[in-house]
């Protein structure tokens, strides 16, 4: 499915993010004005998207219609939005499903805007970001946890930066399954759980106490219902304290079963997947030793609306990401550089006749040629293979699992014989266009292959269908044999994707 493009949100604009998250899917609709975020409507609904996974970790169909029923409502909410003022995230759910792509394309045929699946760490970033904005407060360091439904999230920060960003593989409905399965809430399974959380803990607890905080805040439905647990109890009046947590997880083990849990303003739907957050949190607690953890409001949706907002104020957090990846493995910024603006400058004089002309491409084009070389740090052999992996498989800050995907595929191809399996891999609708991509990059690769500072001369690139005619003023391709060379070898690659490539 081809997911139409809208002209882009703009400041005063409305903006609306909706988080598919392995428990609930949450949407929220805010007004940019001014550079602030002015919260309109928030709507949340269980949907429980982990608990509906078979044994093959295959969304199950039961599971699907419950998200796209849930999401059916969302969709009348969003329905005046331009589609490009909407951003939809996945997290662990889809991460871990093996068959995301199917639900993912009936959500995009509902919504009419791309889903975008985060990884663990770019999850965590952005909830620090919805955290750290709602606070707005100069507390210094501090820790902020989400449980979530598959994952937990745990990121040290100051202010609006975040400084380290992990997701370890537990959650509330996750570890429902695993140990509470059949509702009854004992010592034994209360510690079960628990343990199970204290060896995913060990991963980062030595290098989160070195670096430490100055205080503690939690995001998101399992630490907001311990923490209203925790008041409507009078087991603590406003802070979630590790006293308060010990007798919350004694008082959960005295009603033995989920279905006995009545506590004020705690839905039962929450009570259910409750005794699993409870050992988590009870966990964290002692693993960071953590003493009292304070409630933001703000999490993962908020983080993604702040997140939009920067794009367009032109602080998009991709654009330093690509410029750390490229310091890190010590790029030749100044030939970047050339091979990039004689990439967009051929993006610009055919974009219109290959149908290139969303700000997207352009992005993508650029990151590419920024970051084709950084696999040069590990092998000059099969280089372009290496910078692929790096840019596939390392966090990127700002950057979801698809754009890296599809970044990786740019870079894997601008070299040597086109690759075919990596480019069947990628989503149907995005085929054709990253191929023309490729071959821009691919093109302007060849001509600053002498890494000559010298300025190109003025050349017409012209594109239809499948056929290309690349121009240079007249005698010029006398005067550069290699590059006439390279240009006829490119030629014979391109023939075995069935292009045409005129060079005069």
């Amino acid at each position: 499915m081809h997911v139409q493009e809208s002209p882009p949100a703009t400041d005063s604009s409305l903006l609306a993010a909706i988080d598919l998250g392995s428990n609930s899917f949450h949407i929220i609709v805010s007004q940019l004005f001014a550079g602030e975020l002015k919260t309109l409507d928030v709507l949340s609904e269980k949907v429980q998207l982990a608990a509906g996974m078979d044994e093959d970790d295959n969304l199950t169909e039961a599971a699907m219609t419950r998200g796209l029923e849930c999401l059916s409502r969302f969709a009348q909410r969003v329905g005046e939005l331009p589609r490009q003022s909407i951003r939809i995230v996945g997290t662990n759910a889809l991460r871990q499903a093996h068959n995301r792509r199917q639900f993912i394309e009936r959500v995009q045929a509902l919504l009419g805007t791309p889903v975008e699946v985060i990884a663990g760490r770019e999850e965590a970033r952005l909830i620090y970001l919805g955290v750290a904005h709602t606070l707005a407060d100069d507390a210094g360091r501090r820790l902020v946890v989400d449980i979530g439904g598959g994952s937990t999230e745990f990121i040290i920060g100051e202010r609006f930066e975040p400084r380290v960003c992990e997701s370890l593989h537990m959650g509330c409905v996750s570890y429902t399954d695993r140990f509470f399965a059949d509702g009854r809430i004992t010592a034994e399974a209360m510690e079960h759980a628990r343990t199970a959380a204290l060896r995913e803990l060990l991963a980062i607890r030595r290098d989160y106490r070195r670096l430490g905080w100055h205080s503690c805040v939690g995001a998101s439905g399992t630490v907001k219902a311990a923490r209203q647990a925790c008041v409507s109890l009078g087991l603590s009046s406003e802070m979630i304290t590790a006293e308060a947590l010990h007798r919350l997880r004694d008082f959960l083990i005295e009603q033995g079963h989920c279905d006995q849990i009545q506590i004020d303003g705690i839905k039962p739907e929450r009570c259910a997947v409750l005794p699993a957050g409870i050992a988590i949190l009870s966990a964290l607690f002692e693993s960071l030793g953590v003493e009292q953890m304070s409630f933001s409001e703000g999490a993962l949706r908020e983080g993604v609306l702040y997140d939009m907002a920067g794009r367009l104020r032109h602080e998009d957090v991709r654009e330093r990401t690509i410029n750390a990846l490229a310091k890190r493995y010590h790029v030749d910024r100044k030939q970047a550089n050339r091979v990039e603006a004689t990439a967009l400058i051929a993006l610009a004089q055919v974009k219109d006749s290959w149908d290139l002309t969303s700000g997207v491409y352009h992005e993508m084009l650029s990151w590419a040629a920024r970051s084709h070389e950084i696999g040069l740090a590990v092998s000059h052999s099969q280089f372009h293979k290496h910078s692929a992996y790096l840019l596939q498989h390392s966090d990127l800050p700002g950057f979801t699992q698809l754009e890296q995907q599809l970044l990786a595929f740019l870079v894997r191809s601008h070299r040597r014989k086109f690759p075919k399996d990596d480019y069947r891999q990628l989503p149907p609708a995005l085929r054709r266009p990253y191929r023309c991509l490729c071959l821009l990059l691919r093109l302007s690769v060849i001509l600053h292959r002498s890494r000559s500072k010298a300025r190109l001369p003025a050349f017409t690139l012209k594109a239809d269908g499948n056929r290309i005619e690349l121009s240079f003023p007249a005698g010029w391709l006398a005067h550069h044999p290699l590059t006439r060379a390279d240009l006829d070898q490119e030629a014979n690659y391109l023939r075995n994707i069935d292009f045409k490539l005129k060079v005069s």
